[in-house]
Formats: C-alpha cells, structure tokens, sequence
C-alpha cells in the first residue's frame, strides 16, 4: 500500500476513486456487494460518504453471486467489489455464471500498483488473460481522469445487446490521483424496435401455423414485457414453454403455461418442441439445455423465429427463419398490437399440453401428511411434504432462489411463479448460489418474501452468508435438503457405475444450530408431521423479526425424485 493511499482524502482534491463512487451513484447504483481489501482503499474511503450501502461480505463468491442475483432481480448491473489475486479467483465462479446466464454485472478488482506489473509481485495476475473469455468487456483504469468514463463504459457493456459481465480493474496508485470534477453521463441502451415488415411476415407464420409454440427465456425482461406476453398468449390460446430456470416469464397458473424445458421437463412438452411448426422464441434462443443438448428441434425444415436484442445470436442451435432484433420490452409492445385474424383454432393444442403440466406441477393430494408417498427412514422426512407446506403459505409474489443439485427440482416443479421476477437460479449448473441470491432479493425487495431451496452441499459453499445477512437485516427462508450427498451426481454415478457409490458422499453438521449461531432461526424436520410447525416458525421469524431463518430437512437418501 502506498502511502498516498493511506492518508485521509478529506483535504484532497477529488481522486479517481472518489469519482467512481459518485459515477455509481449516477448509474443509480444503490449497493456494493465487497470484500475489502487494501488495493482499492480510495474506493472504499468514497463510499464512506456515500448513500451507497457497502454490504461487507464473508467471500468474495458470495459477493459477487449477490451482484448477479440483483442483476437478474432488477435488469441493471449488480455491482461486486473485491481485491486482487486470490479475491479475483474467487469471485470467477460468479462472473462465469454471470455469461452463462447473460447477466448484468460489474466487478470492481483492486489491483497492484501500475509499476509492479509483470515482475511477480504480491497478488498479481493479467485480469484480462483471466476473464477476457468469461466478460464482455475487460477495463484497465490506467488514466485517473478516465475514471468516470470507465464505470459509465463498464455498464453500458453490461446493459446493452446480451448483458453480461464487466471486469473493470483498479490499479491502487492511479485511483489516488486526482481527477477531473465533471462526470460522464449515463450511455443510454437501446430496446431495439419491430419493423411493420418483420411483424406483417410474423403474422403470416402465425396464421399458417396448425401447432404454434412460444418459448419464452433469455434476459432483458420485465414485469411489463411479461404481461404483454401472457396475455397476447393467452388471447389468442398459444402455449408457452419456458426456458430452463426461466420459469417465471409466463404466470405458474396461465391457462397457456405449459412448463419448462431443459432438465426435469415433460416428456410431453419436448414432444411438442419436436412437433410444433411455428416456434417463436422470446428474449432467449434454443441453447444446449432447452434442445436436450442440440437433440431437439434441429431440423433444417423447422420453423424458428428468434426476437431478441443479441445480434450474435450466441448460444443458437437449429435452424432459424428470422430473427426480429428487438429486446423482451419493445417485442411485446409490438405483438400486443399484432392482428391474427382468421387464424386455425389452437384450443385444443394448447389445452392438452396445459393440463400436461398443471398436473405434472400438482403437489401430492396427501402429501402435507406424507400419506401416499414411499416410506422413508426412521429419523428422515420427505421434502415433498414440508414443500406442500410451504406452498400453502406462500404469498403470490413471493421470490425463490436455488443453486445446482437435485433439491432444485422441488423449487422448479412445485413453487408457483406469479410474477415477474420471481425466480432466480443458475442456468450454469453453479453450487453455492441460493443463500447469497436470497439475501440480494431480500435487501432489494424487502417487502417479498423470499425463499431459498437449498441442498447440504450447495449450502456449505456459501452458507456462512447468513452472518452478512443478520448484519444487514436481510430476512428470507432456508429450506435445507438434508440427504448426506451430492445427489446429482450420485445419480449419474448409479447410471452409469451401478453400485459403485465414490466422493459423493458426506458428513454434514447440526444446520439448524449453525443458523442459530449466526442469530439466525433454526430448526430441524426429522418427520412429516414436524413440518407445519417448522414452516410456520420459520416464517414468523422472517416475517415478524427480520431475521433469516434455516429449516433443516433431514431425509432418505434412497427416496427417488418427485
């Protein structure tokens, strides 16, 4: 650290790192998720004048998940703070679901002083060699008075076309020189727009079509362009499948929601992928996961539009008719106003696939009791069980989150989506994930509630968050699946190794008194009939005292997926 970087800056001019802090505040920038660290102590020191809340975080994953879950909440860049070398390495999980997931993001890394690159110094690394095939956009702030332009460039990176991450890097000599007063202004990014053209050939497609389908996903959504989807839909009875944890575009009760795609689907519904001849994808396009990796659809006969704003149309697979270049927002504006008369009656093809999935979504007639469902353990309850109740309590707009492992399938299939946005997940299949989304929801949306579903494993990775959360009042409910595995991958293991069960296996703590050692609520479901109690508790304590809340569900191991 150098001794500039040291010293108070109350009787300084205004450094480079002073004016980031306020460029963030221009940007509408509300909080910073960081893991301090001397390389970026200016930065830190604006903030500490700022109306900017630094939520302190105990890893710099953790940090930067948050980032992305108020990313994909909000549609503007979540922000992460974290230092150099080893906290770069650890927020990377975070930036490489972030291009996954095609989220707006943008991580601040302190780095060494500019004349110490490239001699092995302490903590040094080449942030463009590390994340320059993982971010849109990598920034050296190698200019004081470039320091404005860099965080507005960073966030137009992030916003525009397909969001993603930016890596913007902090030299700490150069964010302690001064820079100039004035600040650059937000770049706006454009929506993208439907010409007559493109809308006059779209409802051609639609009015020839015996068996349309609409596959809604991708990013740049919001609560406005959900609706006008919905309800173009549904006024003209046209199914919607929904992109792998992306289910919340298109309401969980619509009489046009025929599920989602990707992992845990109906066959049904990739039946009907198969079978429709019009697909019209929104926001999103046919990647690996929803194509049953590039197995379905990909016919060079199939009928494909794509309208989205991603002009390199990364991620596509099959054939494709036309892309409309537009954003979710300025698409639906234009469809609400699209006329279909004379077209074939789809009520039936829609109706077949909506009773498909309303029954595949119905929790167990008994399953609040257990009754019904396969005997378990002494000792162990089922997940379906204390799910069912707390489907009963959930209000309409409640968030859920969810990292990677077998217990998201209880999240997928049974939590009902209302509203837009509901769910935030991993389309990267990345652990650690649930509790940190959960605590950005819960600041952001403090008026929601917000539930978790998370597994032992994925937990573990990130769990100790829940200290972050008592410290900044952020209140959600843990549902922990307790089943001393990584579940998922003992079930390819037993696919395709029969018996031969190897590192999958666990030794978890007591979860329930690990929240509580937090200041944390917590308690342990070891039978069905512990359940309605255990949820209601739980809820009370995030509700009424605004703090987090952990339920530690104890199950068989050997129960077999809903």
């Amino acid at each position: 650290m150098s001794p500039a970087s040291a010293r108070p800056g109350t009787d300084r001019a205004r450094t480079a790192g002073h004016a980031i802090v306020e460029s963030l505040a221009l940007h509408g920038v509300r909080r910073v998720f960081a893991v301090p660290g001397e390389s970026y102590l200016d930065v830190l020191d604006g903030l500490h004048d700022s109306d900017i809340t630094t939520v302190v975080c105990r890893h710099e994953g953790g940090a930067t998940y948050m980032a992305e879950a108020h990313g994909k909440l909000t549609g503007e860049p979540g922000v992460a703070m974290v230092t150099r070398g080893p906290g770069a390495a650890n927020a990377y999980v975070a930036v490489h679901a972030a291009w996954q997931d095609a989220t707006p993001l943008v991580l601040f890394v302190g780095l060494i002083p500019s004349d110490h690159r490239d001699r092995e110094a302490f903590q040094d690394f080449d942030p463009r060699a590390w994340f320059g095939t993982q971010a849109k956009r990598v920034l050296l702030l190698d200019r004081p008075e470039r320091a404005s332009e860099l965080v507005a460039e960073a966030f137009f990176a992030a916003r525009s076309g397909r969001p993603g991450p930016v890596v913007v890097g902090l030299p700490e000599d150069i964010i302690t020189r001064p820079a100039p007063p004035e600040l650059h202004p937000v770049v706006p990014v454009t929506d993208g727009g439907v010409a007559p053209a493109e809308l006059d050939a779209l409802r051609e497609l639609f009015v020839r079509a015996e068996r349309p389908l609409i596959l809604a996903g991708g990013p740049r959504w919001t609560p406005r362009a959900a609706a006008r989807l919905t309800a173009f839909a549904e006024r003209h009875r046209i199914p919607v499948a929904q992109d792998w944890r992306a289910s919340d575009r298109v309401p969980f009760d619509s009489p046009v929601n025929t599920g989602q795609l990707g992992y845990g689907r109906l066959d049904s519904l990739a039946r009907r992928v198969e079978e429709a001849d019009l697909l019209l994808c929104v926001g999103g396009v046919l990647t690996d996961v929803p194509s049953d990796g590039y197995t379905l659809r990909q016919s060079p006969s199939s009928t494909t539009v794509v309208a989205n704003i991603d002009a390199t149309l990364r991620g596509r697979s099959g054939a494709l008719t036309r892309q409309i270049l537009a954003a979710p927002d300025a698409f639906t504006e234009a469809l609400a106003g699209l006329d279909l008369t004379g077209h074939p009656d789809w009520t039936r093809w829609t109706a077949e696939a909506r009773e498909e999935q309303a029954r595949h979504a119905a929790l167990p007639a008994a399953a609040r009791t257990g009754a019904g469902l396969p005997a378990t353990a002494p000792g162990t309850a089922h997940m379906t069980s204390v799910i069912a109740e707390l489907v009963e309590r959930l209000p309409d707009d409640a968030v859920h989150t969810f990292g990677a492992g077998n217990h998201c399938i209880w999240a997928q299939r049974y939590l009902p989506t209302r509203v837009f946005p509901s769910q935030l997940s991993m389309r990267n299949g990345s652990m650690g994930y649930s509790v940190p989304a959960a605590l950005a929801a819960s600041l952001e949306s403090p008026g929601r509630l917000t539930v978790a579903i998370a597994g032992d494993g994925e937990f573990l990775m990130n769990g100790q968050e829940i200290a972050t959360a008592v410290q900044y009042g952020a209140a959600f409910l843990v549902i922990l699946m307790d089943n001393r595995q990584y579940g998922t991958i003992r079930e390819h293991q037993e696919r395709h190794y029969p018996g031969r069960i190897s590192g999958t296996q666990l030794a978890n703590p007591d979860f329930a008194a690990y929240a509580r050692a937090f200041g944390a609520h917590g308690e342990t479901v070891t039978a069905d009939d512990q359940a309605a109690g255990a949820v209601e508790r739980a809820l009370k304590a995030v509700t009424d005292e605004r703090r987090p809340a952990v339920i530690h569900v104890v199950v068989d191991q050997n129960i077999p997926l809903p």
